[in-house]
């Protein structure tokens, strides 16, 4: 039993968000969608310890899937004319995707959940929420915003999307600069949950990160947008140092500490040679990031990184997209190239942001500018902070270890 449960959870994990999106599309609604998937997994839970997995068990969810929806609609007399509708969508053969179209039921509902229509901020937490299967506590906390809230812009965009018939389908060739943004934004969450998991018992989940680098591709092979490029190389270039992020027991392994060795150099070939392409032109937020990390993945330490330059992209970051987030990242670099104090004063004026007060990364960076100062109390103080706010247990081994080390 117990290996079958963990089959469906592997199966459910690789196929979510595949399934959501060929049920969204096929019944034009989201929450259905999502009710019908869910109802497929409990069905897989019964039926596979008695009768073993299928051959191909993602087929047999989605038809499960299928199959839970239609009887969803069978159950509920106002849905009476869209089930006869179905009837004869179902007898039709599935029409070729269109010359150009994009090939992933997941990227259409990308496009989707970024339609203009939607409020900007409902947007990516709605398809991290249903296409990167994410659940709301951890949108809401990849957002920095209360679950309370997340919640409520969920619903909201779910009812938009239903309310004004926004179609589940690929956007024409002029509507696409007006989407992309929102695409390119959901994509880089996913992947940046993926490299930094906002809760549960590992640092990385791979799984998202590497997900979100085989959908960007997809994208960047469709269209030739330099910040889709910019978006690609900077997923490769920072994926690359996965191997050397965490000890083998699971602790995150800091920058300056990773053995650099254990870098996927091919990958970060990869990513360099997109980043002329990325460049070419005004820069934009994900060719700068791109930027930056090619200064760390080039340099052959952490003392031998080019800091003046890393600052002086984290100051063109900090104006195309200023964020409390670019801010903590821009003064731990200034912190590298005039010291600790300099970096200090740069975090403490950012104490009074309330997306702040429960973001452990800022906690800690604080932490360890104090405890590199001397100032010690201050620093335990600090990673006390952190520690309360830390999602993910590598996170707080790592800041129960540097507690442990201050007090001895």
């Amino acid at each position: 039993m117990a290996d079958e449960r963990a089959t469906v959870a592997a199966v459910f994990r690789e196929e979510h968000g595949r399934l959501l999106a060929a049920l969204a599309r096929r019944f034009g609604d989201l929450d259905l969608a999502e009710e019908a998937a869910s109802e497929a997994v409990e069905a897989a839970l019964a039926h596979w310890p008695a009768h073993g997995v299928p051959p191909n068990p993602g087929a047999w969810l989605m038809t499960t899937a299928r199959r839970k929806a239609v009887d969803r609609l069978r159950r509920d007399r106002t849905h009476t004319a869209r089930l006869a509708q179905l009837r004869v969508e179902a007898e039709r053969a599935e029409p070729p995707a269109p010359e150009g179209g994009l090939p992933d039921d997941r990227l259409q509902l990308f496009f989707t959940c970024a339609h203009p229509a939607l409020a900007e901020e409902d947007r990516g937490a709605l398809t991290l929420r249903c296409l990167a299967g994410l659940t709301t506590p951890e949108v809401a906390r990849a957002y920095l915003v209360p679950v309370e809230t997340m919640a409520k812009r969920i619903t909201r965009a779910k009812r938009k999307i239903r309310d004004a018939r926004i179609p589940f389908r690929v956007p024409d060739a002029d509507e696409l600069p007006a989407r992309l943004p929102g695409v390119l934004q959901v994509l880089y969450s996913i992947f940046t949950e993926g490299y930094a998991a906002s809760s549960g018992p590992h640092l990385q989940r791979l799984d998202l990160a590497e997900e979100a680098i085989r959908l960007i591709t997809v994208l960047a092979g469709l269209l030739s947008d330099r910040e889709v490029i910019g978006l690609r190389a900077l997923m490769l270039l920072v994926h690359a140092r996965r191997a050397a992020r965490t000890t083998p027991d699971g602790l995150p392994v800091l920058l300056e500490h990773q053995d650099r060795g254990a870098w996927d150099r091919a990958m970060i070939e990869e990513g360099l040679a997109l980043l002329p392409q990325a460049l070419a032109g005004p820069p934009g937020p994900y060719g700068v990031q791109a930027a930056i990390a090619a200064l760390h993945d080039e340099a052959a330490d952490i003392t031998t990184t080019d800091w003046p330059q890393v600052v002086a992209l984290y100051d063109v970051l900090h104006v195309l997209v200023p964020s409390p987030v670019i801010a903590v990242n821009r003064a731990a670099a200034i912190a590298m190239r005039d010291g600790p104090a300099a970096g200090l004063a740069l975090l403490d004026d950012l104490a009074d942001d309330p997306r702040l007060r429960r973001h452990h990364p800022y906690l800690a960076a604080r932490a360890d500018l104090l405890a590199r100062l001397g100032r010690t109390p201050e620093a335990i103080a600090a990673y006390r902070l952190a520690l309360d706010h830390a999602a993910t247990e590598p996170d707080r081994a790592l800041f129960q270890a540097r507690l442990d080390a201050l007090k001895d």
